[in-house]
């Protein structure tokens, strides 16, 4: 297990070992999810839609069948 500290200004560095055992790399997209008490990060995959979906997974309060309808005709 690895510890990061949280800046003032909501900052924190993905420690080293973590970042090479996740193949993570600059430029990297992350998306970020809460699980109860859990904090869940993962990197959004690369590819035509990939940052696109990741983004779509981060914001599960409009993936209601009733947003859906809403917004189909915009």
């Amino acid at each position: 297990m690895e510890f990061s500290r949280i800046t003032a200004r909501g900052q924190t560095t993905i420690p080293k070992r973590i970042r090479e055992a996740a193949n993570l790399r600059e430029g990297d997209v992350l998306a970020f999810d809460v699980r109860g008490d859990q904090l869940v990060v993962r990197r959004v995959t690369p590819g035509p839609d990939g940052y696109l979906q990741g983004l779509s997974n981060t914001m599960s309060e409009w993936v209601e069948s009733e947003d859906e309808e809403a917004w189909r005709d915009l």
